[in-house]
């Protein structure tokens, strides 16, 4: 990949002292899971919870809107925040809101519960951006795919530990008792990221101007062709991602799967996510960030088209196409994150993320509101795929010509 910016090569931390790759690896993926793990706290345990709430269960829906939504303004101010305060200190702030946002919810009141849904999404905007400049500092640009694609795991893993751990600890020790353990890695992992410390927090912060940071974010992205690419594919990818997880359960349900049967293939859904993110970022330090992106696309939209004749597919064939579709489009976030820092100078790589995710997180609000839409004129969920299936293929056309432009 030839970039100017990607010609700067990490310290080597055997000279310089600083941490080594795997210990910032190790920190930094145990908060993407902590993250997660938070933002998805509710939606394991939302029948048991929800009468004390005095909300319906569906309600858990729209708590997820609302931590997206704090998300996307968070993200929008996270490189405005890094360049004033450090990358380690605003992972510490995303700690300490995930930490605060749990206690919140034991309260049980549903305005405590909005509150602690806002404070989730701005942890959650500014994590990403923080994490990527502190993991940037360490990684050499040719393993960068590899290395993101690995800390984003945690996405995945954060969001088995929701989906199995909370629910069996909260049927043994209480919700409450469990939120409140949940909390205390969020504060202790404050303190390792004191002790480990990271790249250092600029020497003489000027006043913050969120507005103008925000502008300065989107001329970086949009100041660059490859970028741009970027952007755009995380706002299309990230969209079909949250309507596969939102409405994988329900689809197979709605085709005569029992409730178990569809819980297990979604948990193998979730399983084959992981295993594609870092697969999926071996193959971007190999054959290019851009190169794979475009494949990931093609393989997502034939699993989408697929899927509009999933009463026709055998069973183990249809549980083949979801997991590939899995694979697929739970595999992009962390060959976007690193193909960003090849084309932006090293310290601006959390801006540059930041800007980016501002469009990512629009995916996420945008896509499963209009599956849900196109479902409501359609009445099936195989056919709302195969509406959407364009998508995946703008994506891969988008990444596909960006893939040939660097090669020229």
């Amino acid at each position: 990949m030839t970039s100017t910016a990607s010609t700067h090569s990490a310290p080597d931390p055997s000279k310089t002292g600083a941490p080594s790759i795997a210990s910032v690896l190790a920190t930094t993926t145990t908060i993407q899971i902590l993250s997660t793990m938070t933002a998805l706290a509710l939606t394991g345990i939302a029948p048991l919870v929800a009468g004390e709430f005095g909300l319906a269960p569906h309600y858990v829906g729209y708590q997820i809107s609302v931590i997206y939504a704090a998300g996307t303004f968070a993200s929008a101010m996270a490189g405005t925040l890094i360049q004033h305060r450090g990358p380690v200190q605003v992972e510490q702030l995303a700690l300490a809101c995930f930490g605060t946002a749990l206690l919140l919810l034991t309260s049980a009141s549903p305005w405590l519960a909005l509150l602690a849904s806002m404070v989730i999404g701005v942890g959650y905007g500014v994590q990403n951006p923080a994490s990527a400049q502190i993991l940037g500092a360490v990684t050499p640009p040719h393993r960068r795919s590899l290395i993101f694609s690995i800390k984003q795991a945690g996405v995945p893993i954060g969001g088995v530990v929701a989906a199995l751990l909370i629910p069996a600890l909260a049927g043994w020790l209480g919700w409450r008792t469990t939120f409140v353990l949940g909390a205390v890695p969020c504060f202790a992992m404050i303190g390792v990221l004191a002790l480990k410390g990271g790249p250092e927090r600029p020497a003489a912060p000027v006043t913050i101007s969120v507005w103008r940071g925000f502008v300065y974010e989107q001329r970086l992205v949009w100041g660059k062709a490859p970028l741009r690419v970027l952007a755009m594919l995380g706002m299309l990818y990230s969209s079909i991602q949250l309507s596969l997880s939102a409405f994988a359960v329900i689809m197979l349900v709605e085709h005569h799967w029992s409730m178990f049967a569809a819980g297990l293939v979604a948990g193998g859904v979730q399983a084959c996510g992981a295993l594609g993110r870092v697969s999926w970022g071996g193959l971007g330090d190999r054959f290019g960030g851009f190169t794979v992106l475009a494949v990931i696309g093609v393989v997502s939209m034939a699993c989408m088209i697929a899927l509009w004749r999933i009463d026709a597919l055998p069973a183990v064939v249809a549980i083949g196409v979801l997991c590939l579709f899995g694979f697929c489009m739970s595999g992009w976030n962390g060959v976007v994150m690193a193909e960003c820092t090849h084309h932006c100078a090293p310290e601006d790589a959390g801006r540059v993320i930041g800007g980016s995710l501002v469009y990512t997180f629009l995916g996420v609000m945008i896509g499963p509101a209009a599956m849900a839409t196109i479902y409501g004129f359609t009445g099936d969920y195989g056919t709302s795929f195969l509406l959407v299936s364009w998508v995946a293929g703008l994506g891969a056309l988008l990444a596909g010509r960006a893939a040939m432009a660097s090669r020229a």
